[in-house]
């Protein structure tokens, strides 16, 4: 896709929460933000390897 090209708008949502006060939150509301913080970067790091081995397969194809 086109759009994939495109720079990330600075009001996602990642730069929403970098910029989110933690001050109300509790320990347990941390632990549990910590959580699925680890969460989405696991799922980030599989698009990634994903797409790795995708462009590798597509090259690796296109040079045969």
């Amino acid at each position: 896709m086109e759009a994939d090209d495109l720079p990330r708008r600075i009001d996602d949502a990642a730069a929403q929460l970098a910029r989110q006060d933690l001050d109300p939150f509790s320990v347990e509301e941390l632990a549990d933000r910590i959580q699925l913080l680890e969460a989405e970067i696991a799922r980030c790091r599989q698009k990634m390897d994903r797409a790795v081995k995708h462009r590798a397969s597509a090259d690796d194809l296109f040079k045969r």
